[in-house]
């Protein structure tokens, strides 16, 4: 596959766009191992790289989040990781994996070893490009399921959290987060902006605030937008800013993302 990747690198002209093209190639390849091992039964793909290649959501991401949704008894974390690792070193890519099964979110790192300096994007020889993958193995209840045929770089469908439920996924995560991830912010601004996007899944919304100790209340139609402002106006924006900035595939946007632009959206 060097070669399809040389093609395709060749159609974007910056470096942030070139590292993204090729994470994206590989996040695909990721979940095509997961989904041929019997991964999506039990997993439902969520989180910001669910957003830019489910809905092209116009800024790169770094990593594949997962729920456990469906038929627990069948989900076997080593068993895809195992796949995912003999699959991609058959085609001669230096993997390894870094597994941490230890916690209710369990993780493993997927390490490509020399893949930036072997398509000339990297002057140091082993240069490591790492995917993150994350399952949630006590996801908050009541989450909404869809499945979607996703084209990019090769067609898959995909098992997913919903629309509703993958805005109450990233409202749960700018309410409750304890540091300031700029992403956050502007997926809630792309969010804003899309007309026929549905309303958040509050079931799901208030299940997950319960499961990580949110003391205000019910949020709800009528006042998440209340909840939302308040903690906009108290976080350092150049942050967010320069959190964001290496991931936008449009720098121009930056010009439009700002704290006046998000509070007039919410605010509508």
């Amino acid at each position: 596959m060097i070669p399809y990747l040389r093609t395709q690198l060749a159609q974007v002209d910056t470096a942030v766009a070139q590292r993204g093209v090729l994470r994206e190639y590989l996040q695909m390849r990721i979940l095509q191992s997961l989904q041929d091992a019997g991964g999506m039964i039990p997993l439902a793909f969520h989180g910001g790289t669910a957003l830019r290649l489910l809905y092209q959501m116009p800024r790169y991401s770094e990593d594949l989040d997962f729920a456990l949704e469906r038929h627990p008894e069948q989900f076997d974390f080593r068993k895809y990781l195992t796949a995912i690792q003999q699959e991609l070193s058959a085609e001669t890519y230096r993997v390894a994996i870094k597994i941490n099964e230890r916690h209710v979110v369990k993780s493993a790192l997927v390490r490509f070893q020399g893949l930036y300096h072997q398509l000339g994007l990297s002057p140091h020889a082993n240069e490591i490009l790492a995917i993150k993958l994350e399952v949630d193995t006590n996801p908050p209840a009541q989450a909404g399921l869809a499945t979607t045929l996703v084209q990019h770089h090769l067609p898959l469908h995909i098992q997913h959290h919903d629309q509703a439920s993958l805005l109450a996924g990233k409202l749960h995560a700018l309410l409750q987060r304890e540091y300031v991830k700029g992403r956050d912010w502007y997926d809630l601004y792309w969010y804003a902006r899309q007309p026929t996007w549905p309303l958040p899944n509050w079931a799901m919304l208030n299940n997950a605030l319960a499961q990580s100790g949110w003391a205000k209340g019910a949020v709800t139609e009528e006042n998440w937008r209340e909840h939302l402002l308040a903690r906009l106006q108290g976080i350092p924006w150049p942050r967010v800013v320069e959190d964001v900035q290496r991931f936008l595939i449009e720098q121009d946007e930056l010009a439009q993302f700002s704290q006046e632009t998000l509070t007039e959206l919410l605010m509508r």
